[in-house]
């Protein structure tokens, strides 16, 4: 028991030997704030921006090139598909090359045939695809000249738009005015394309072979109504 006392004596002296050596713990240095960020910075850095690229649209595709015989029966076909009335197939041969003002064997072009016809959506087509609207059928006459006669007042009024010469007279000495009159019953239709014949300029004067106006023809069918319209543009 004695020797027991004595050595906790001992570790206690030593203990507090230890504690006074130590002195008092050693102050930590203060830390400095973060340098402060003005308003509106960024705190991260901007993604990477791509290029803005402008888009280019890619042109018409060209037709290819054809041998003469090609292009002739593609031609051929063109006025075969514009005779059937067949929109779509028009409008694809055009596409691959097809020329609206070539002719078949009886003078007939895919746009003198949609003119005359009355098939407006080929004939809008073979406008577009540079038809020449000076152009003549055998008779010599223009596709106003047909397209009066069967009265087709829309057809009349784009091939007046499209600048189809109105007074241009044909191997019979017809004008268009002369054949909506001569060769139609003269009904409303047929007094409407007068109107538009006059409306563009038409002369209703020129005098066909027999030497009558087209005054002088629609008094004489019994036509009074265009009669009328023609006496009241003077």
């Amino acid at each position: 028991m004695k020797r027991l006392g004595v050595i906790g004596m001992i570790l206690g002296t030593t203990l507090s030997m230890a504690a006074c050596q130590a002195g008092p713990p050693a102050e930590q240095p203060p830390q400095s704030a973060p340098p402060s960020v003005p308003a509106g910075t960024p705190t991260e850095l901007p993604a990477t921006q791509e290029p803005a690229t402008a888009s280019v649209s890619e042109p018409p595709p060209v037709p290819p090139v054809l041998s003469p015989e090609e292009q002739a029966n593609l031609n051929q076909e063109l006025i075969a598909a514009a005779k059937a009335n067949n929109v779509s197939l028009v409008q694809e041969l055009i596409g691959r090359g097809g020329d609206v003002n070539a002719k078949d064997a009886i003078q007939d072009s895919a746009f003198l045939y949609a003119g005359a016809e009355g098939f407006n959506e080929v004939l809008q087509l073979t406008l577009a695809a540079g038809a020449d609207v000076a152009s003549t059928n055998r008779y010599g006459g223009t596709a106003l000249i047909p397209a009066s006669e069967h009265g087709n007042v829309e057809t009349v009024r784009i091939l007046i738009d499209a600048g189809v010469p109105v007074n241009h007279v044909n191997n019979l000495g017809w004008t268009a005015m002369q054949e909506a009159i001569l060769l139609n019953n003269g009904g409303p239709r047929q007094q409407e394309v007068v109107r538009l014949l006059l409306d563009a300029g038409a002369d209703p004067y020129i005098r066909d072979p027999e030497g009558r106006t087209a005054l002088q023809n629609a008094e004489r069918l019994g036509f009074a109504e265009i009669a009328a319209l023609i006496r009241s543009r003077g």
